[in-house]
C-alpha cells in the first residue's frame, strides 16, 4: 500500500533526524494525549524541536498554531514542514548543533 503524502513527509523528516542522530519520537494520539501537539518531537544539543508535518498546501489548524506558538514562547523551536521545505530541518539542526548547548 502506498504512503499518503503526509506520511511521506514524516518519513523523510525521520530520515533526516536519524542521519543527524537527533533524539525524536512521534507522540501517540490515542485519545490520552493532548490535541494539537506537533507530529514529531525532537531534542538537538539540548534544544526542544517540534515539527508539524503537512502535505501539499495544507496548513496547521488553529489549535496546532497555538501549540507551535506556545513551544516557541517557552524557548523551543517549532517548524511546519511539507515537501517543499524539508531542507529546513537540516538547516535548523545544523544551527542548533552550532549554538551554545542548552541546559
Amino acid at each position: 500500500m502506498a504512503m499518503k503524502p503526509e506520511a511521506r513527509v514524516k518519513h523523510k523528516i525521520k530520515t533526516v533526524l536519524n542521519l543527524h542522530n537527533a533524539y525524536h519520537f512521534f507522540p501517540s494520539m490515542n485519545g490520552y494525549g493532548r490535541a494539537g501537539v506537533p507530529d514529531i518531537i525532537a531534542c538537538v544539543n539540548g534544544y526542544f524541536l517540534a515539527i508539524e508535518c503537512k502535505a501539499g498546501s495544507n496548513k496547521p489548524t488553529a489549535l496546532q498554531k497555538l501549540e507551535l506558538a506556545a513551544i516557541m514562547e517557552a524557548g523551543g523551536v517549532a517548524l511546519v514542514v511539507n515537501e517543499t521545505n524539508i531542507d529546513d530541518v537540516t538547516k535548523v539542526i545544523d544551527a542548533l548543533r552550532n549554538a551554545p548547548r542548552a541546559t
